[in-house]
């Protein structure tokens, strides 16, 4: 039995909550990975995993297994950059996720990571805020951008001192719209930044919200309550940030965005972005990395850009008030 193999079988399945899913991302027919995972079981004289008509998921040694296998792979990866890597030029895989609203972020870091290192290769994934803090601490993630305020909530269980953050933007919400009337936009005009609008006005008009799960609606919940709507019924309700978007561009709803995603929708002159008051919802984003663990070469030069000046202009000019450009 290749032990390695079957830990990092472990994980796939652990991660796609499906057999099939799992071992096709491993690049492997699902009788092998099943016959791999049992006989880690028989390695460790355990049952790992539940079955029954399909996969119902890790027991509790299943679980110690699983947190011992991604630090065994986390260590095998590092170990695996650092002779592979030369000074200046790492080489290797970068897992990174964001909560939805901010990949567009998340997704232009990449980019401009490749680019400045050809030979690290990013994994860009989507998570809900416990998905991706889940991640962080197992060492399935290597960096992750989210709501660093939720830290400080975690840190009442002593989990916060387990991460570190690298402040990003401070997100300022906005209503996103079809323009309407004589004062639609025209071709090549773009985006409009439009007067500001209350909250307790944009809870009167038909909305399309994330799903209840996700952390930016109980954020825009909130900011209703405050603005004394009381509890919004939105028209759509989505886990998918594109949606969101696709549905204020063919529909007639309106999407409660921050400013990283409504600069997704910069060039659409038949939309227009109402900065949102009454409140003022102000909401810190960054980058975070597990603390306790040796950083690969590829999270090293991660680090580096999150903390590069070029890179924060970047980030200025494509969050937050939108008002730096254009």
């Amino acid at each position: 039995m290749n032990l390695l193999a079957s830990l990092r079988y472990l994980a796939a399945l652990s991660e796609h909550r499906h057999f099939g899913r799992a071992a096709a991302a491993c690049h492997i027919t699902q009788p092998a990975l099943s016959n791999a995972l049992r006989a880690l079981e028989e390695e460790f004289g355990v049952v790992i995993v539940r079955r029954g008509r399909s996969f119902a998921g890790l027991t509790p040694e299943g679980e110690t297994v699983l947190a011992s296998a991604h630090r065994m792979l986390h260590e095998h990866e590092r170990l695996q950059q650092q002779l592979r890597s030369e000074v200046d030029h790492p080489r290797g895989h970068l897992r990174m996720a964001a909560v939805p609203t901010a990949m567009p972020l998340l997704t232009r870091f990449a980019a401009r990571l490749r680019a400045r290192h050809p030979g690290i290769v990013p994994t860009v994934l989507s998570m809900s805020s416990v998905e991706l803090e889940a991640g962080l601490d197992a060492l399935a993630l290597d960096l992750a951008l989210g709501y660093i305020e939720r830290m400080d909530a975690r840190g009442k269980k002593g989990q916060a001192a387990r991460l570190q953050a690298w402040p990003q933007t401070v997100e300022h919400y906005f209503l996103l719209r079809r323009r309407k009337g004589p004062g639609k936009g025209k071709a090549g005009d773009g985006l409009r930044l439009a007067a500001p609008i209350g909250w307790a006005e944009a809870a009167t008009l038909p909305l399309v919200l994330l799903t209840p799960e996700m952390h930016n609606r109980a954020i825009v919940d909130a900011a209703f309550a405050t603005a004394g709507a009381g509890r919004v019924r939105p028209a759509i309700e989505t886990n998918s940030v594109l949606t969101l978007a696709l549905a204020v561009q063919d529909g007639e709803v309106c999407a409660i965005l921050p400013g990283a995603m409504v600069d997704t929708v910069r060039r659409h002159a038949d939309l227009e972005a109402l900065p949102l008051v009454g409140p003022e919802v102000r909401t810190p984003l960054g980058f975070m990395a597990p603390a306790a663990v040796r950083p690969s070469r590829t999270l090293e030069a991660a680090l580096a850009l999150v903390q590069d000046s070029d890179w924060r202009a970047e980030v200025e000019a494509h969050s937050g008030t939108l008002r730096t450009e254009g």
